[in-house]
């Protein structure tokens, strides 16, 4: 594929969905989706691609169950633990792993790993994948108001331009998002402007490399005029 997406953003969703028709307990479908969460790193980094935003928990999954937030708490500290394990791997991939979102709102000790893994990946630059972790469209842009006003920036002078400087991540070209629903569910929702959509019927865990590369193939032949 000769035009690849510099930022894929991935909507993570059906996992629950996919537990349910198999009679298995939720859990087991959101641990079976982090299993396809390590492999769809690997699948982009192999493919080019330099930007990754994993959509793993939003501002509203809050809502849900103590036991399920609990759960899904433990599988990312899990994850970014497995992460430190591999850290010289990760380091000789140039792969720089940072999270987006209300950190502040995670427990403690995750938010403490958190810090350690971006510590420790904070140079890397050959692909960043962003996990966006307690995340919110619209709390992002909350805060980039918030960080514009600290600046004491005159208003005046305040452009989309200097509005991209205040947001957790960059532009996005394609967003994926499994499970059959097409709606955005207040991802990135300033960067998503103009990106393509590709919306894939599959549940998250049954995910696969030429699910990826489908959607790579969609997009590839795609004309993205930006009203032009």
């Amino acid at each position: 594929m000769k035009k690849i997406p510099y930022h894929l953003g991935i909507i993570i969703d059906g996992n629950r969905r996919w537990a349910r028709e198999r009679g298995l307990p939720a859990l087991e479908g959101h641990r079976r989706g982090f299993d396809r969460v390590k492999k769809i790193i690997d699948w982009c980094k192999n493919r080019g691609i330099k930007i990754l935003t994993l959509f793993v928990f939003s501002t509203e999954n809050w809502k849900r169950s103590k036991k399920e937030v609990n759960y899904l708490m433990r599988l990312l500290q899990k994850g970014l633990n497995d992460f430190k394990k591999n850290i010289k791997k990760i380091n000789q991939q140039g792969i720089k792993i940072r999270v987006i979102g209300q950190k502040e709102r995670v427990p403690e000790n995750l938010r403490k790993t958190i810090n350690e893994v971006e510590e420790l990946t904070k140079n890397n630059n050959k692909m960043v994948v962003n996990f966006a972790l307690s995340y919110g469209g619209r709390v992002e842009l909350v805060e980039a108001i918030k960080n514009i006003i600290k600046k004491k920036i005159n208003p005046e002078k305040i452009t989309e331009d200097i509005i991209k400087e205040n947001l957790w991540t960059s532009d996005v070209d394609l967003v994926i998002r499994t499970g059959g629903e097409q709606r955005i569910s207040n991802f990135l929702i300033w960067q998503v402007a103009y990106s393509e959509f590709y919306f894939c019927s599959k549940y998250w865990p049954d995910f696969t490399e030429n699910d990826l590369d489908e959607a790579l193939q969609d997009y590839a032949r795609r004309q993205r005029r930006f009203g032009k």
